[in-house]
């Protein structure tokens, strides 16, 4: 059987279609980002603390989430030492990871210098300093709306007038939420006192109850729990707690009244999409952290709801429009809160 030879018109437009298919599947493993419309991102997430631990563990909800939708790949590490931060992240970036998520606070040189070496590496990153261009993002938990609303329950429900805070580190992102629930508290109820003390550490639930137990000795019938263990003394002594970050009233019914809570799903799926669209950059995603963009909100009272002062209540959903409504807005104090109690 003779077979014609092919036309070299033919021929040729084949190789060159060819070519251009080799050539973009060169590109779009050479620049991460490209190609990701289709197919799903690496993400890696590091984390200094447990899984368990409420602010690590809104991150690695988000992302859990993100996951389960089909949308991502994931990984992640907890527990990782300051000291040992620079070399995971540097081991997520070379094998081949599109958005590395975590928390630059203590190892903010390092992080940075990492993200300049991978400039195809998208990088989210907790941190109270700007972002860096062209790929380091950073976020925080811009939560002081629910926060203020929050304090304003605490100042309703205190019988001693006195309200024992218990926090990690005297930083910003702390600073900032303790402020907003001082004045919500003070709103609702200008008497009240507080005691202030910070535990050095981010989880340390033993300490943190510790120093819990102190406050309930001086007179404190309420307590902000800013951290793991405090809830556990407000239940131990009967006295009542409000939440930080996560809800925990399931677990603490007739201890937890109130809880400010975080939800970072707005800022991951931003940056997912921003990745997978091939178009992240450096900016700050912490707004994207606050009511009107449903990265936070005042949980729902539960098992306080018939136990809460009506006043209070109606007093509370009125602030929580005007903040939704843009007519009012929660001042940012990042400075160190101090006690006032005598």
């Amino acid at each position: 059987m003779n077979t014609l030879p092919m036309n070299p018109v033919i021929l040729s437009r084949r190789r060159v279609m060819a070519l251009a298919t080799a050539m973009a599947g060169a590109c779009a493993l050479a620049v991460p980002g490209l190609t990701l419309a289709q197919t799903k991102p690496k993400v890696a997430g590091i984390y200094t603390v447990p899984f368990e631990q409420q602010w690590a563990g809104r991150i690695h909800k988000a992302l859990k989430a993100a996951e389960a939708r089909g949308e991502i790949e994931y990984k992640a590490s907890e527990n990782v030492a300051n000291a040992d931060y620079e070399r995971v992240m540097r081991e997520y970036a070379t094998a081949g990871s599109n958005l590395i998520v975590g928390e630059a606070f203590a190892v903010e040189t390092a992080a940075r210098k990492v993200a300049k070496d991978f400039p195809k590496v998208s990088f989210l990153m907790g941190s109270s300093a700007k972002p860096q261009a062209p790929n380091f993002s950073v976020f925080d938990n811009y939560i002081q709306e629910p926060a203020y609303l929050s304090g304003m329950v605490a100042g309703g429900m205190t019988k001693s007038n006195k309200i024992g805070m218990v926090g990690g580190f005297p930083i910003p992102e702390v600073n900032r939420l303790m402020h907003a629930f001082m004045a919500g508290a003070k709103e609702t109820n200008p008497k009240v006192e507080f005691t202030v003390s910070f535990i050095n550490s981010w989880f340390d639930p033993p300490k943190a109850k510790e120093a819990a137990f102190a406050m309930i000795d001086k007179g404190a019938d309420v307590l902000y729990a800013e951290r793991f263990g405090v809830s556990d003394a407000a239940k131990e002594k009967g006295k009542l707690a409000i939440g930080n970050v996560i809800n925990t009233q399931d677990k603490y019914p007739d201890t937890v009244v109130a809880s400010a809570l975080w939800n970072m799903e707005p800022s991951i799926d931003r940056a997912v999409k921003m990745v997978k669209d091939g178009k992240f950059a450096a900016e700050d995603y912490g707004p994207y952290s606050m009511m009107k963009h449903k990265g936070s909100e005042l949980a729902p009272l539960g098992t306080f709801a018939s136990k809460v002062p009506a006043d209070i209540v109606a007093k509370v959903k009125a602030k929580e429009a005007a903040i939704l409504g843009g007519k009012f807005s929660v001042k940012v104090d990042d400075t160190q809160p101090k006690s006032t109690a005598k």
